[in-house]
């Protein structure tokens, strides 16, 4: 058995990026707010490693402000082509604005212009609302870059637990739990 989860990850989601058909990187997050009032979404991983997840959003869409008020959160990559699923998770911190700049600086133009137009998790009158509102974005910035909008960023998810699941017949999974301990993880095995 591997004794380093996030080697074990990698592995996994390679396997995943030959086999999947769309997005390997797609990814349940799950959050809840300040009451404890659980939602759950997907979203793209948009950087991993031992410092933690991460993924990118509007700082002031549900997500954003849920994370906000209660920094704490689950993650969920389910492979069904792999017939494995992993789950993450932990406590959530925002990243820094220079990564944030990196990778919205990278992004496709109609995105980085969607970015200002959308008033993510708001409520939208009509979809002609928002299409004129990209088109306004598209003027305000003709013939320039689009810099990052100011409450655009992302968040990163630092692992305190992983559950690697593997399918087996007759529902005789595995499922493997890494637990940190210190600066290092502790294995253990669950009943499926």
């Amino acid at each position: 058995m591997a004794d380093d989860p996030f080697a074990l990850f990698d592995a996994w989601l390679g396997d995943a990026k030959d086999s999947e058909p769309n997005d390997p990187e797609a990814m349940a997050l799950a959050t809840a707010d300040a009451t404890g009032r659980p939602s759950v979404r997907m979203v793209l991983l948009k950087g991993h490693g031992p410092d933690g997840f991460s993924f990118r959003t509007n700082l002031d869409s549900r997500k954003g402000e849920e994370l906000a008020a209660n920094p704490n959160a689950a993650l969920l990559f389910h492979w069904k082509s792999r017939r494995r699923q992993v789950r993450i998770e932990g406590p959530v911190g925002p990243i820094d604005d220079d990564e944030a700049d990196e990778y919205f600086a990278g992004r496709g133009r109609d995105s980085q212009l969607g970015a200002w137009a959308s008033d993510q998790s708001r409520p939208l009158a009509s979809r002609a609302i928002f299409e004129a509102q990209f088109e306004a974005m598209q003027e305000r910035f003709v013939g320039g870059d689009v810099p990052r909008p100011p409450r655009w960023s992302g968040f990163k998810l630092f692992p305190i637990q992983f559950e690697f699941w593997s399918d087996r017949p007759h529902r005789l999974h595995e499922r493997r739990l890494f637990t940190r301990d210190g600066d290092g993880w502790r294995e253990g095995l669950l009943y499926p």
